[in-house]
């Protein structure tokens, strides 16, 4: 078999399986890419024997992953995170870059090695934190919003550092574009203001033109060209490729083909992410980091505690809460992709030794590897942490009435308006402390406490209360606490909130008087207001939602008994219905109050008939 087939075929194989396994571990995508790099790569079954010509490859996963953000990210939010960048991004760079500069210096580097190795180690993983983001879905949260902020100012800091490198090292000309620094900035910030002016005015027509044309496959093409060239023009001008393809992902935001060039570069990104990350796996010289284990070690820890430490003091001092802080430090802990530029760069200069190169290769590898399960080990620490510095005092001194409701959320609010509007004392519970400020805000007394809690309900006066509603979002939460407030207050009549139709039958078997799926009553409504909209009376599409309804809760009473699969000759369907047939055991009614409005509505079609 041909060597380049059955890499492509190991590669893909590794990419299904290994991510796979380490998500369901709970370490998320990233760290299995890692791990399978380090299985396929030189240093283990030898699939690829040259780590870094695929890394060359595997970058363009990070400049498409920048490109797509870019393509979510407009102007107006970058403008908005300005203060981020200036203060978070800068501090976080340069406070790290002194501290481990200090460290590199106590090693005995050189001036200009301890300055070059400080800067490029306290750069982040740009891939990783993204990705971890992405992961959690945390993208749009102050936390998450304040790391992209400072990842960016690491890609732009890059464009000064590298025109200052010449003045730490002798005979590199070769790292300057332009032969001076003053050039080199000129070019930046040509190329930069190129990318802004074709990205704003040209290529909006240009895809317009090719969308003229009706090939889905032009479309694909063209994207992956604006990629390309962006970020080739930004690497010609010695600022990062990644950066490149972000300004020209921004300039494409606010086009009428942003959402088709998403979609269009997305299975391209996913698979050379996924490349990325195994080549970063492929460069750890497993030889190399056994013989010197232990030192690299506690050069790893002392790296990370650093990186962590910095970054969540910067979040914090900026108006971060800690554990917020926290989870941006965590998140900003592993090295960026420019470490594995300049400690070659400055290896090939003599500044450091050949030994010293592989553990610095080794360290910057190994963070990658580590932070994204040291984020996730850590995410419940910190939720811990959360929950202390937000959550208020369960103090039910204040408590009473005749009504609990557990769950404040969007169908708890509505619930308790009308016994609200009866002037029924009602007490209103709920576990999220944000929420809690929100009604706050509003008017609304909701007191702090969780439902599975017997002590927090007794306290909250659950055995004095006639009825107590269930209405949190968790189905299986609901259930459980159904359940022991059943064992626990038999009298009280208990009513429930249900996700669909198997947690109705579930709550109805646990002891419920009253359960409701959330969506019955706004689709049935919904349903009669289509028919009238299709021409259908008002009085017939009445009768049509009533005979619904009842089809509905005659089709619930059987599957109370015979399970989920009962009851299907109640459906209308568009197959060939089949005649209806009655339960074979009598059902006591699963909603009283459903059934008399059922009972009400015949007894009013009756007599209108009469």
């Amino acid at each position: 078999m041909d060597n380049v087939v059955f890499e492509g075929i190991a590669f893909l194989v590794a990419a299904v399986l290994a991510p796979t396994l380490f998500k369901q571990l709970g370490f998320g995508t990233a760290v299995g890419y890692l791990f399978a790099g380090i299985l396929i790569g030189p240093y283990g079954l030898r699939v690829f024997d040259d780590a870094e010509s695929v890394m060359d490859v595997a970058q363009l996963g990070v400049v498409l992953l920048l490109f797509v953000i870019g393509l979510d990210t407009r102007l107006s939010r970058l403008v908005a995170m300005r203060r981020d960048i200036l203060v978070v991004g800068n501090g976080q760079v340069w406070l790290t870059t002194l501290a481990l500069g200090v460290v590199a210096w106590a090693f005995g580097l050189s001036l200009s090695a301890v300055v070059i190795v400080g800067f490029a180690f306290a750069l982040s993983g740009t891939a990783i934190a993204l990705q971890l983001l992405d992961e959690r879905g945390d993208m749009s949260r102050p936390y998450g919003q304040k790391s992209f902020a400072v990842l960016l100012t690491q890609d732009m800091l890059t464009v000064p550092m590298l025109a200052l490198i010449p003045l730490f090292l002798i005979g590199t000309e070769s790292i300057s574009r332009t032969g001076t620094a003053l050039g080199d900035t000129a070019l930046a910030l040509g190329v930069v203001a190129g990318i802004v002016l074709i990205g704003r005015y040209v290529l909006d027509h240009v895809f317009r033109f090719l969308a003229a044309a009706g090939a889905r496959e032009v479309m694909t093409a063209a994207a992956l060209l604006v990629v390309i060239f962006s970020s080739m023009a930004a690497d010609f001008a010695g600022l990062s490729m990644a950066l490149g393809a972000f300004l020209a992902g921004v300039m494409l935001a606010g086009s009428s083909y942003r959402h088709q060039l998403r979609a269009d570069v997305e299975p391209f990104r996913g698979l050379l992410l996924a490349l990325f990350f195994m080549s970063i796996g492929m460069l750890i010289n497993l030889p190399e980091v056994w013989s010197n284990l232990g030192l690299v070690l506690l050069l790893l820890a002392a790296y990370l505690a650093i990186k962590v430490f910095v970054a969540t003091l910067v979040a914090h001092f900026s108006g971060s809460s800690w554990p917020e802080s926290l989870r941006s430090g965590l998140l900003l802990c592993a090295a960026g992709e420019f470490a594995f530029v300049l400690v070659p760069l400055i290896a090939g200069q003599g500044l450091i030794d050949a030994a010293t190169t592989n553990t610095l290769i080794a360290l910057a590898a190994l963070s990658m590897v580590a932070s994204p399960p040291l984020a996730v080990m850590a995410e419940r620490w910190i939720r811990k942490l959360e929950h202390r510095e937000q959550a208020p005092e369960e103090d039910f001194s204040g408590a009473r009435g005749s009504a609990l409701v557990i769950g404040f959320g969007r169908f708890g609010q509505i619930a308790s308006q009308l016994l609200l509007a009866e002037g029924i004392e009602t007490t209103l519970i709920d576990s999220r402390p944000e929420r809690i400020r929100a009604a706050a805000r509003f008017g609304f007394k909701v007191y702090y406490g969780h439902g599975l809690n017997l002590d927090m309900l007794r306290a909250a006066g659950a055995e004095e209360a006639k009825l107590i509603m269930v209405c949190i979002d968790d189905p299986a939460e609901a259930l459980a606490m159904v359940k022991m407030i059943r064992s626990a207050f038999p009298e009280v009549k208990l009513h429930a909130r249900a996700l669909d139709r198997g947690h109705s039958l579930a709550l109805t078997k646990a002891g419920v008087d009253y359960q409701i799926r959330e969506t019955l009553e706004s689709a049935l409504t919904a349903g009669r207001h289509m028919l009238e909209a299709l021409g259908i009376s008002h009085e017939q599409a009445r009768q049509t939602e009533h005979d619904v309804r009842r089809r509905d809760a005659q089709r619930l009473e059987r599957q109370c008994y015979e399970g989920m699969d009962a009851g299907t000759d109640f459906l209308h369907s568009n197959l060939q219905p089949e005649p209806l047939k009655a339960p074979d055991h009598p059902a006591k009614p699963i909603n009283p109050e459903a059934d008399e409005i059922l009972q009400q509505e015949d007894r009013e079609a009756d007599a209108k008939a009469n």
